[in-house]
């Protein structure tokens, strides 16, 4: 009798892309999802297996708990069998408010409370005392933040101008709002006269309110006649209303806008940690609370296991793995104090994989979303040994990736194609990496990046003096203007500091694409994110005569039914929810009158379904095939105009961010690890819009780590030589060439990788 593989079932799997496709997983080994960006990769993965996975565990709930969850649809899919429970760790950016840090998301953070409240040398009380957020630990003047936020006189009064004339600057202080139509009409002040021509006592009384012991009461005109109401002054009004209130819950104003006309300084009571100074007097072996949590990680470790209290042991034995965890993914040189929202993609990645490690529980599917991005080829290594762990507690680790020394260790690799979008959606290869062969991957297996040997002459330089940002140290670059110019060096290096914050601050005018997302949505497509949809609608409102509204399915052309969806979800209260493309309209969005209407032969709909190859055929206006040719240009010439951005890969996102600034030239353009989410072969078609860009006398920077990009720039610049307190420093400034010749992380894995010249 033949043994029975244990593998996960799929068959007939249909959703986006997929051509009906069949697939067994087997359980407990590496498995691999590669293929050309779009093709169908994450469509498998993430909206049939773990979706699936994910709404069969809710199951296990009775309804009433089940109505409070997360609702999951069930997937286009013939048959799915054998799913276990999934852990997902995916490219997104980690969720979480301003005060959201390392060691709240792992989990840490409480316990350091803990510890300080048990054998702290100053008796405080509970672990929560020990919290900027509790009422007894939080420093009274700032009210936890570490910062004080005040208005500011310059920012938002413009003395030269009178109430009428918007003399306030703040909007729900302006005439354009009730407070300020109330200063206009109370009879206190003139509001036809500049401010500057207010007597002292009157400007006074505006600004700051009555003297001390005196009270100013002005009518308020409501339906009901005039009221009486006390005036409190305009500054200890905002402060009132929008520096010392929860600006989630006022609608009409957000943070940004109280930020715009205030001043925020670091708070002096608690020099920034947001503190009670009772809470900073604890401390234990010399350090109180605050100064535990910026130690690097690696020293954390050292002071944990300093702890020789019986009581405080237990606490310490608690922390000290999950501190470990963090250090093994390389990420020794954060602290616990380092806020999430700060921390670059391949950081965030390593952070979130970390949080999992620690679980006891096996017999689970690990799904990771090319966790080698944002990393140095020196830190894969450390992943590798990540996911054969996982591998050797008996879980099913599933990958997508790109990264060759991750595919490499695969125990079965599964290829998606051949192409990308109409053109993928198949599996074009699953085995043994050894029998791997006429696929896009199979191609780059042997795969060498080709060294620059003739880089561009420099003319001319960007200059950054005495760069202190974070971990820098003081450090001075000439970075060459109108070039191809790389910056790499291990994660925490300080790559992010020097570029993203110093360089910007040095040269505003820089167009920056960076690793956030795009705002996208169900309803926001291709023609609309790159701005010609308005074109098309007015190249169809021409022709027929009819209002341009009439052809978006947003507005006027809506069809009735689905409201422009394009579905219908029915409410079934307690059942999973289910979509079902809307019958009225077919599925298209539009109603019968918008598609009555017709362009060249063709209707709104079939125009939204032209390829953005088609569509350079097809249209005549110079701004649509512009801004289609930039699409093309990045190697998204598959896409139809019609293409919603929220079903786009992560690679595609980043190629159409980067579309959408392809419009000016005599720029500089500054990209975050443009290499994302991107297969080998989509790397030269990227690296061709680059050198197009340098070529028509744009400055093109990247921060990267693949080496294809490195090798092929005309200049690189390394930070390093470690991370955090290690990093900061420039170790490398030459040619890709020249660069063979250093001793430098990077180098080692440029020379490991067996390169090529190109001319």
């Amino acid at each position: 009798m033949s043994e029975i593989k244990d593998e996960i079932i799929l068959r007939g799997l249909k959703e986006n892309n997929l051509k009906n496709v069949d697939l067994n997983i087997p359980k407990e080994k590496i498995n691999v999802f590669t293929g050309l960006s779009g093709s169908g990769k994450s469509s498998v993965v993430f909206d049939i297996l773990a979706t699936e996975s994910r709404r069969q565990m809710t199951l296990n709930h009775p309804h009433y708990v089940r109505y409070q969850m997360p609702r999951y649809e069930r997937p286009h899919a013939d048959l799915m069998q054998n799913l276990s429970p999934v852990v997902v760790v995916e490219q997104r950016p980690i969720r979480g408010n301003s005060r959201s840090t390392v060691g709240t998301y792992m989990d840490i953070s409480p316990l350091i409370r803990l510890l300080f409240s048990r054998i702290g040398d100053s008796s405080i009380g509970s672990a929560t005392d020990f919290s900027s957020q509790s009422s007894f630990g939080k420093c009274l003047e700032c009210g936890g933040y570490g910062e004080v936020i005040a208005p500011d006189l310059n920012k938002m009064i413009d003395f030269d101008q009178s109430l009428r004339d918007y003399a306030v600057k703040f909007k729900p202080l302006s005439p354009s709002n009730w407070q300020g139509r109330w200063m206009m009409t109370c009879g206190l002040f003139d509001p036809d006269i500049p401010l500057k021509d207010y007597s002292e006592a009157n400007l006074h009384l505006l600004l700051y309110g009555p003297r001390e012991g005196e009270k100013v009461y002005a009518p308020f005109h409501t339906k009901h006649g005039p009221q009486q109401h006390e005036w409190d002054g305009l500054l200890p009004r905002f402060t009132r209303l929008y520096i010392k209130r929860d600006l989630s819950k006022i609608k009409q104003v957000s943070q940004d806008d109280v930020l715009a006309v205030s001043t925020h300084s670091l708070c002096q009571t608690c020099q920034g940690s947001g503190l009670h100074p009772k809470v900073l007097e604890s401390r234990i072996n010399g350090l109180n609370i605050v100064e535990y949590d910026q130690l690097e990680l690696t020293d954390i470790l050292k002071e944990l296991t300093k702890i020789n209290d019986p009581l405080g042991e237990s606490i310490a034995l608690q922390a000290i793995p999950l501190i470990k965890q963090l250090v093994e993914m390389g990420l020794g040189y954060l602290s616990l104090s380092r806020k999430m929202g700060t921390l670059s993609a391949g950081e965030a990645q390593r952070v979130k994989i970390a949080s999992h490690l620690g679980s006891s529980l096996n017999n689970i599917t690990f799904i990771f979303d090319e966790p080698s991005a944002g990393l140095h080829p020196e830190e894969v290594d450390m992943l590798i040994q990540m996911l054969k762990s996982l591998k050797d507690q008996h879980n099913t680790v599933i990958v997508i990736e790109h990264d060759l020394s991750v595919i490499k260790v695969a125990d079965e690799i599964i290829e998606m194609g051949p192409g990308a979008g109409v053109n993928g959606g198949d599996v074009v290869y699953q085995g043994k990496l050894e029998r791997l062969k006429n696929t896009p991957t199979a191609t780059t297996l042997n795969h060498k990046p080709k060294i620059n040997k003739n880089p561009r002459d420099i003319k001319s330089y960007f200059t950054i003096k005495r760069a202190s940002n974070n971990n820098l140290k003081n450090i001075s670059v000439n970075i060459p203007e109108n070039v191809f110019a790389s910056i790499c060096g291990v994660s925490g290096s300080g790559k992010s500091s020097l570029m993203l914050e110093a360089f910007t601050e040095r040269y505003p005018e820089t167009i920056m694409v960076g690793q956030g997302s795009i705002g996208i949505s169900s309803r926001s497509t291709l023609a609309t994110y790159m701005g010609i949809m308005d074109d098309i609608r007015s190249i169809f409102s021409k022709e027929t005569g009819q209002r341009a509204g009439l052809f978006s399915f947003n507005s006027l052309g809506a069809c009735p039914v689905c409201k422009g969806k394009g579905v219908v979800t029915p409410d079934v209260a307690f059942a999973d929810p289910v979509t079902i493309p809307c019958e009225s309209c077919g599925g298209t969005k539009y109603s019968e009158e918008a598609l009555s209407y017709r362009y060249q032969d063709k209707n709104i709909v079939e125009i939204l379904d032209l390829t953005i190859d088609e569509a350079i055929v097809y249209f005549k206006r110079p701004k649509i095939i512009k801004r289609v040719n930039t699409l093309k240009d990045v190697g998204l010439g598959y896409l139809t105009l019609g293409q919603t951005t929220s079903s786009l890969s992560g690679g595609e996102v980043q190629r159409l961010k980067l579309a959408s600034h392809l419009r000016k030239e005599g720029q500089i353009y500054l990209l975050d690890e443009p290499s994302l989410g991107l297969h080998i072969k989509d790397n030269g078609q990227l690296l061709d819009v680059f050198q197009k860009l340098v070529n028509r006398g744009n400055s093109v920077i990247i921060i990267e780590h693949n080496l294809d990009f490195i090798a092929a720039s005309d200049w690189v610049i390394e930070l390093g030589p470690g991370g955090g307190k290690k990093g900061g420093q420039i170790i490398f400034e030459g040619t890709s060439e020249e660069m063979l010749h250093a001793e430098t992380l990077t180098a080692k894995w440029l020379k490991a990788s067996g390169t090529e010249y190109f001319t």
